[in-house]
């Protein structure tokens, strides 16, 4: 009984781990927030608006109960900057990377915690994709910060300017949505005044996309000097996906708003609109036009980009691109009467196409859940902004029509277990806390239902 219980503990502490590390991140955020000095007032901040705040940081979220801009003063903006940071590259590599920068030793329980946590393929080199996805997030949040400073700066000044730049760099990067226009365009405009703007719209769109590319594609491309037909599947299904996610959405979000959320705009400023509504829900939580103004068919093509979400192992959520494709490939090889599924001259194993079905299930049935609950707590939302707000938490999306503001504190607490199952992952939080079965030596006799 011992040794069972204790495989089991070991079963379980990786994703343990990770949870509660994430966990204490959000507490610790919520007591900082709390503090005087974190608000603009110089004022205590009520415990819920904390957490609820440092949820959506630490979880890369970017729903809000309170403008950024306008309640946090530069001290909680500093806080809310670390903990997107720390979010975005996931508690245990930033651990690890503490622990490399003191000389120590990273251990194999160290190196499985990591695989865990950045969601690779294998256990070799996993210290050194540590390492370059590092590297790399500085470097491009970097870029990120002096490409948006050449506006930043002449209309907010140098220092000021240079802090927005690096607050939206970052948290375009991390796909957290978070944004400091309060205080320039109005509170919750995000932004909005930028509609026109190929210099924000393109870098933010750029930083969104390469953060959530995934670490592994990154040190895929670098391992093999980006030549295409050396890398890995992996790497090869993201970079031939990820323009079809990008391109096709663009163009139908072109065609459903053109009399709606972007009626009289002009051709340029409507595709510089279209592309940033393409990429922004697939949990990045920025607008360039307001959520609440897009048409039905617009804000129902969102709610998919939402569930879609990012790659595996970057600062995205949602189900994932490849767990889409997986299930799109599971459907057609069923219509073709298949009994596997190929991609790129390569056959799927079985268990991950019942994780893919298990991931999205989780998935749409916690939000559905969720939307039900929040609904019958408080009948006079209306069930489209509910559903979009529930999918945009779970997803760590950020996106919301300004109900956020309108719920209490039972829909509130929901949101904040939905940020951080999302950013665990569902599938993750749920088999975290379902109790692992009884070995059995016995299988039941089969038999059939009828479905379909």
């Amino acid at each position: 009984m011992d040794s069972s219980v204790r495989r089991r503990r070991t079963h379980m502490s990786a994703q343990g781990v990770i949870a509660l590390g994430f966990a204490a991140l959000i507490v610790l955020v919520t007591l900082l927030l709390m503090l005087p000095a974190s608000s603009h007032a110089y004022t205590w901040t009520d415990p819920l608006t904390a957490l609820f705040t440092a949820a959506s940081a630490v979880c890369v979220t970017g729903l809000v109960v309170v403008d950024t801009a306008t309640h946090w003063s530069l001290f909680g903006r500093c806080v809310l900057l670390c903990a997107i940071q720390i979010g975005g590259l996931g508690v245990m590599t930033v651990m690890a990377l503490a622990a490399m920068m003191l000389g120590r030793r990273i251990g194999l329980r160290q190196r499985t915690l990591l695989v865990e946590s950045i969601a690779t393929l294998h256990l070799s080199g996993v210290v050194r994709l540590v390492r370059r996805a590092l590297a790399g997030t500085l470097i491009l949040e970097g870029v990120g910060a002096l490409l948006l400073s050449f506006r930043f700066v002449p209309m907010l000044g140098l220092w000021r300017g240079l802090g927005y730049a690096l607050f939206h760099s970052v948290s375009a990067f991390c796909n957290a949505g978070f944004d400091l226009m309060g205080t320039v365009s109005g509170a919750f405009s995000s932004l909005e005044s930028f509609v026109s703007d190929p210099l924000i719209n393109l870098t933010a769109c750029t930083l969104i996309l390469l953060g959530g590319l995934g670490f592994f594609v990154w040190d895929d491309l670098l391992e093999n000097r980006f030549r295409f037909r050396r890398l890995q599947l992996h790497t090869r299904v993201v970079l031939l996906i990820t323009p079809v996610v990008v391109i096709v959405p663009a163009l139908l979000f072109f065609l459903f708003e053109r009399g709606a959320s972007m009626a009289g705009m002009d051709l340029r400023t409507r595709l510089l609109a279209s592309l940033f509504s393409a990429v922004t829900p697939r949990t990045a939580g920025f607008d360039t036009v307001p959520t609440g103004a897009l048409s039905p068919a617009g804000s129902l093509l969102t709610l998919l980009l939402m569930l879609t979400g990012g790659n595996p192992g970057s600062t995205a959520g949602g189900a994932k691109t490849t767990t889409m494709l997986v299930l799109l490939l599971l459907a057609a090889s069923i219509l073709r009467r298949e009994d596997d599924i190929h991609v790129l001259g390569r056959r799927l194993p079985n268990d991950l196409m019942r994780r893919a079905c298990s991931i999205v299930i989780v998935y749409v049935t916690i939000a559905l859940t969720a939307a039900l609950m929040i609904c019958g707590a408080q009948p006079e939302l209306a069930l489209a902004d509910v559903l979009l707000e529930v999918f945009s938490a779970i997803n760590t999306v950020g996106m919301s029509t300004g109900v956020t503001r309108q719920l209490g504190t039972f829909a509130r607490l929901i949101l904040i277990l939905l940020m951080y199952m999302g950013r665990l992952g569902s599938l993750t939080f749920a088999l975290l806390i379902a109790r692992s079965p009884a070995p059995s030596p016995l299988r039941c006799p089969e038999d059939r239902i009828l479905i379909g």
